[in-house]
């Protein structure tokens, strides 16, 4: 094998990327892993990327996926149909290095996000030795509408997850012109991808891609209306979306421009994307069944896992949470969603004795209903089914820089970027503390990419996952410790028939 420079000869032609930084990182971007699934590859399986001729300019980021979310405003890069594309920062100097391999799937509640966004840039984790990768995939109803009509040409419904399936395809026939290892994949997500990777890992679909998993804050796309949708609910909404468009036929939606198609699909985060929106489900494809009870009966993927929440997980989604106006109105509706007979159990748990403390167990209860909870049930089915090793973690950190341990307060963390922190208010620069704590992270996180266990020299020990809630703390201090919410998470799973919530909870 050669020295690796910014141009590379993929399977489709050649690509040339920036040159090596100070850090000695090579980058590589927008480059395509799908044909684009615009006309009739709209609403299709991927296709093989088409070859180009000459030298393809991989210097800037591709387009991204046209979004479901109006507040997803970020004018660069642009939008369209052609978002079928992906990163990669590589340290390597040789293209046989065979380093381990970090394919990020970025979240976004499947229907807004992007591989560009400045926290989860790639650079940084290069230099402890990852060669990472991160790709935009189709969202909302461009990505996950289901049709009984599309059925008739191949499964339809999850056309999102396939898109990640063919970047992890691309990535294991090409990932070694690289210096990586297609031997040693590290899938890691936050929120939807995190949620996305729960569920391929309970896909037959994903054998052989994947080799390790991280789950940041997301884990089966479990939300406080149940499971998600069931084969017959997503095609429903398909016929009902074709029928509000005046649409008689696939053709004729596909005929339709593009973002036209997708701004008669908004949402809005006061909406629950798994129950309101287009979205994963059961397909009988990629999704056979739902991804818990897979877990559940050894169905999955026997790779390592390391997985873990934020203590203030509810901060986006307070807008969802149960009726809480007075502390009655929070048991009145506890009370209908868990069951007369269990009340009072609940009610230890999520105290309202007053009208604050059900303000505040209603914050905590959604974020363990949407987040929370199912990754220790994650954590729980992989220990005693996946037959590999689990670690477990809890993001309890707060400073000036992050004032909430909300959702997604990590990312930035994890790779090092320390971008400001706009969802909770930020209000400074990142600290030396800071910064001490996200090159720990990152080292954890490349550790276990690299061997399948975070632990190494000068860092504090990490102890594999136990089912009495034995996780690692990540707060001011850097402990393992039982999690202190797991009599609340334990209390949710106990709703669970072979792995699925109540289908009441999915008209609630």
């Amino acid at each position: 094998m050669s020295e690796l420079t910014p141009e590379v000869q993929v399977e489709t032609g050649v690509v040339r990327g920036t040159p090596r930084d100070g850090g000695g990182v090579l980058a590589y971007k927008g480059i395509p892993y799908a044909a684009p699934p615009a006309g009739d590859l709209r609403w299709h399986a991927p296709q093989p990327p088409l070859r180009w001729d000459g030298v393809r300019d991989a210097t800037r980021f591709g387009t991204r996926a046209l979004s479901a979310w109006a507040g997803d405003a970020v004018p660069v890069p642009l939008r369209g149909e052609d978002c079928l594309n992906l990163n990669i920062w590589t340290a390597a100097q040789r293209s046989d290095e065979r380093r381990p391999v970090m394919v990020w799937v970025h979240g976004g509640g499947f229907q807004f996000g992007t591989s560009a966004n400045p926290s989860s840039d790639g650079t940084r984790l290069a230099q402890l030795g990852a060669v990472v990768v991160s790709f935009n995939y189709r969202v909302g109803v461009l990505g996950f509408l289901a049709h009984p009509e599309l059925d008739r040409e191949g499964p339809s419904g999850n056309y999102g997850l396939q898109d990640q399936l063919a970047a992890l395809r691309w990535v294991k026939a090409n990932i070694a012109l690289f210096g990586g290892d297609p031997g040693n994949v590290t899938v890691f997500g936050e929120s939807a991808g995190a949620h996305a990777i729960g569920i391929l890992l309970a896909s037959p679909l994903a054998t052989g891609l994947i080799h390790k998993a991280i789950g940041q804050s997301g884990a089966f796309w479990d939300t406080v209306h149940g499971s998600l949708s069931t084969f017959d609910e997503a095609r429903a909404r398909g016929v009902a979306f074709a029928k509000q468009l005046g649409a008689p036929s696939i053709a004729a939606l596909r005929a339709m421009p593009a973002q036209a198609v997708n701004a008669a699909a908004p949402w809005e985060f006061s909406t629950d994307p798994a129950a309101t929106a287009f979205s994963p489900n059961i397909d009988r494809y990629v999704v056979p069944d739902v991804p818990a009870a897979r877990y559940l009966r050894g169905e999955q993927l026997p790779v390592p896992l390391l997985a873990g929440w934020n203590d203030a997980e509810y901060w986006p989604f307070r807008g969802l949470a149960l009726p809480h106006q007075t502390a009655q109105d929070f048991r009145s509706a506890a009370e209908r969603m868990f069951g007369a007979g269990r009340i009072e159990e609940f009610l230890t748990l999520y105290p309202a004795d007053s009208d604050a403390a059900a303000s505040a167990s209603a914050d905590v209860l959604i974020g363990d209903l949407i987040i929370s909870a199912q990754i220790l049930e994650w954590l729980d089915m992989q220990h005693h089914t996946g037959g590999a090793p689990v670690y477990g973690y809890r993001f309890t950190y707060t400073s000036p820089y992050a004032p909430i341990a909300s959702h997604l307060v990590d990312v930035p963390f994890v790779f090092g970027t320390l971008t400001p922190q706009f969802i909770v208010g930020g209000t400074s620069g990142p600290s030396d503390a800071d910064r001490a704590l996200s090159e720990m992270m990152m080292a954890y996180w490349v550790n276990f990419a690299a061997n399948g266990n975070p632990n190494g020299t000068g860092l504090p020990p990490w102890p594999a996952y136990q089912p009495d809630g034995l996780v690692q703390n990540f707060g001011q201090t850097v402990i393992a410790h039982r999690a202190p919410e797991t009599a609340r998470f334990r209390f949710l799973a106990s709703f669970r028939v072979n792995g699925i919530l109540p289908a009441a909870w999915r008209s609630a």
